[in-house]
């Protein structure tokens, strides 16, 4: 299994590049084995973030390589689409919201893509700032709220 403190230097430019405060709450979409989630953890002291995948494995790996921050709860993970993800009663809506190769938000699964913005909406504070990969290295996406 890779080590799970190394963090790819593409990855470490898109959390470089997040607007991070150390009180934020964060959703990261599509998280993997969690290599981001444990890096945008580590910067943060009173913020956590909720990493959230659709697949049991990524899941799995994540919690098998981020026992420190699990502990420390800057982080959570919950095996879930994003089309899918309603906010538990323990939770509050997350400020800042990142997805990295996620095909419903970068163009490739047009339905999911609505479904999934309609969720972010739902799920978030109504200034909430939403990036995902393809820009330089990141691009904002506005977070349209149904009146």
């Amino acid at each position: 299994m890779p080590d799970a403190a190394v963090i790819s230097p593409r990855l470490a430019a898109i959390v470089a590049a997040l607007p991070l405060q150390p009180h934020l709450r964060v959703l990261e979409i599509g998280c993997g084995p969690g290599a981001a989630a444990r890096a945008i953890a580590d910067r943060l002291s009173t913020g956590h973030v909720l990493a959230i995948d659709r697949s049991d494995a990524a899941i799995r790996l994540l919690r098998a390589g981020s026992a420190e921050q699990l502990a420390s709860g800057r982080l959570r993970a919950r095996r879930v689409a994003i089309e899918d993800l309603t906010l538990a009663d323990d939770e509050e809506p997350f400020d800042l919201v990142v997805a990295i190769r996620v095909g419903a938000l970068d163009g490739r699964h047009p339905r999911a893509g609505a479904r999934a913005m309609d969720r972010i909406a739902a799920v978030t504070h109504p200034h909430a700032r939403l990036f995902v990969d393809g820009g330089q290295p990141l691009r904002e996406l506005p977070v349209h709220r149904r009146t």
